[in-house]
């Protein structure tokens, strides 16, 4: 069992920037590849961002790529989603997750959308035009 906390979130301007923190408490937090996920009124929830084990392999979305940049430090349990060149569309829930990935996997192994197993209660962003 992990317990995820998001913070970060806010109101910022289009063109602004805010970091999402999600720390992280329970099993080893280096076991674990995390993702960012987010969801808007009446959408889809949308994979936005993941980082491997090690943190040497990440996946932006073509939607954030440029513009967003998932980091973790191991150290303080937490996982980070920088986003810069804020868009009204980025206004959403943003969610953290995280997957046990198997050490029998490399550490370099990005879960797909479907494998993470828990998830933060979200953390609300708003741009404003």
């Amino acid at each position: 069992q992990v317990l995820l906390v998001e913070s970060g979130g806010g109101l910022v301007q289009v063109g602004g920037s805010l970091r999402l923190s999600c720390a992280a408490s329970g099993r080893t937090f280096s076991n674990y590849a995390l993702g960012w996920f987010r969801q808007a009124p009446g959408k889809e929830r949308e994979f936005v961002a993941a980082i491997s084990r090690n943190g040497g392999n990440t996946y932006c979305a073509d939607s954030v790529k440029g513009r967003f940049t998932i980091s973790r430090e191991n150290a303080k349990n937490t996982v980070y989603l920088q986003m810069n060149s804020l868009k009204p569309e980025d206004t959403a829930v943003y969610s953290c997750a995280a997957d046990l990935t198997p050490t029998t996997y490399s550490g370099s192994y990005l879960p797909t959308k479907y494998e993470y197993d828990y998830w933060g209660q979200g953390t609300q962003v708003t741009v404003s035009s």
